[in-house]
């Protein structure tokens, strides 16, 4: 295997990085030019040297950093997601830009080269150590020039401001006043925000004191960390099941009577929505509109022992009720030759279980009509201040300390 060496600027590790650009180009994540030069000039493994190049420049993250308990605290976002955020950014050559969260300080110095030798770049992390990383990494990359703060990322960096663009790199629970203040005028802020345990990448830009998304991207971060931070509930269902509840939003949640129905028998409900074998779109969204939604992570181990496949490889979108839970399931459906198609259904545990799957089903048939599906395509995220007024149209909405978000459709 490739050692992860610096210096092979025009080696194994140039390969190693065309490779992941042309994947990301026709993957549709990276579609402009400038973007795609950008990530062929920065050199990923700088930023993450105990990582192979294979790691470095594979598909997914790379966790650099874990907290005394051994979760991950900050990584290398996967190049997928870094390269659609920038485009969400749409840096222009000049700009002054603010991220939060250094991270690696590979994204800083993506956001550097775009915006040139005339632009300014400034990043800011709470922990020491990632500061002190991502200086590293800038400085071995060749991009010192980007100011790394430490600091707590709510508060922004108002010496620097005011800014034309910010990005905010880990999960955001709301929009920090701050970021409004230090914002330019006409400027765009790009966000993973987090709505009832879904999180989005939005871009956003201010029409008079409401933010009104102009992109939306599917993306999942690390919470952020800090004094602000509302942090998310991982809820393992009983002891050494393999079976985890994650919530967010400080939603309360009974764990002994959740781990009391992992022991209760399945219950499924089939939808009847067959859909090409493909990401499901915004179907999260559509069922944080009906219940508290979770995320249902299980272990190899959950599967041995009997527990009904959930969607994904790393569990599945779900909802949860008092004593009862419930998340996605699905099973080979006929097709078209050469195309994968599935049912889409519910499997349910706990006394409620049959209730909670049709419930589920009934909100994935709803999913599933074309008219609802293409509403969701041209789904909008609008976050107003604290104590605005409902707003009726909205499919999810999600009070925060300072504002709140409402999701709507272009039927809404």
């Amino acid at each position: 295997m490739e050692t992860n060496t610096v210096g092979k600027e025009e080696g194994t590790d140039r390969a190693f990085r065309d490779a992941m650009v042309d994947k990301l180009r026709d993957w549709g994540s990276a579609r402009t030019g400038p973007v795609e030069a950008a990530m062929r000039a920065v050199p990923r493994h700088a930023f993450v040297p105990s990582a192979t190049l294979e790691q470095a420049y594979g598909p997914g993250s790379v966790v650099t950093h874990r907290d005394e308990n051994k979760r991950a605290i900050s990584s290398a976002s996967a190049p997928g997601v870094v390269a659609a955020m920038l485009e969400q950014l749409d840096v222009q050559p000049g700009l002054r830009v603010l991220e939060i969260g250094a991270g690696t300080g590979y994204n800083a110095a993506l956001v550097a080269e775009l915006a040139g030798s005339e632009g300014q770049v400034t990043t800011v992390d709470i922990g020491a150590d990632i500061v002190a990383g991502a200086r590293r990494g800038l400085a071995a990359a060749g991009y010192d020039r980007v100011r790394v703060v430490h600091g707590d990322g709510e508060a922004g960096h108002p010496e620097g401001a005011p800014y034309e663009r910010i990005i905010v790199t880990a999960g955001a629970w709301d929009v920090s006043p701050a970021w409004r203040e230090q914002l330019a005028p006409g400027g765009r802020l790009v966000v993973p925000l987090r709505m009832r345990g879904v999180t989005r990448s939005v871009a956003l830009e201010l029409d008079g004191t409401v933010w009104r998304s102009v992109s939306i991207v599917e993306c999942g971060f690390m919470p952020m960390r800090g004094p602000s931070a509302v942090e998310e509930t991982n809820l393992e269902l009983g002891a050494d099941s393999g079976v985890w509840l994650r919530v967010d939003d400080g939603q309360p949640i009974d764990a002994d009577a959740l781990g009391t129905a992992l022991t209760s028998a399945p219950v499924l409900a089939w939808s009847g929505v067959v859909v090409p074998w493909t990401p499901m779109t915004h179907l999260d969204f559509w069922l944080a509109g009906a219940a508290p939604i979770c995320r249902v992570l299980v272990s190899d181990r959950a599967r041995e022992a009997g527990l009904v496949d959930p969607i994904y490889s790393w569990g599945s979108m779900g909802c949860y009720i008092d004593g009862s839970f419930a998340y996605l399931v699905r099973r080979p459906a006929p097709g078209d030759a050469g195309q994968e198609m599935v049912e889409l259904g519910a499997c349910a545990y706990g006394p409620d279980g049959e209730w909670l799957a049709g419930e589920v089903a009934d909100r994935v048939r709803a999913w599933g009509a074309a008219r609802v599906r293409d509403e969701l395509e041209g789904l909008r995220i609008e976050v107003h201040p604290e104590g605005s007024a409902d707003n009726p149209a909205a499919m999810i909405t999600a009070d925060k300390r300072h504002s709140r978000v409402f999701v709507t459709t272009t039927g809404g």
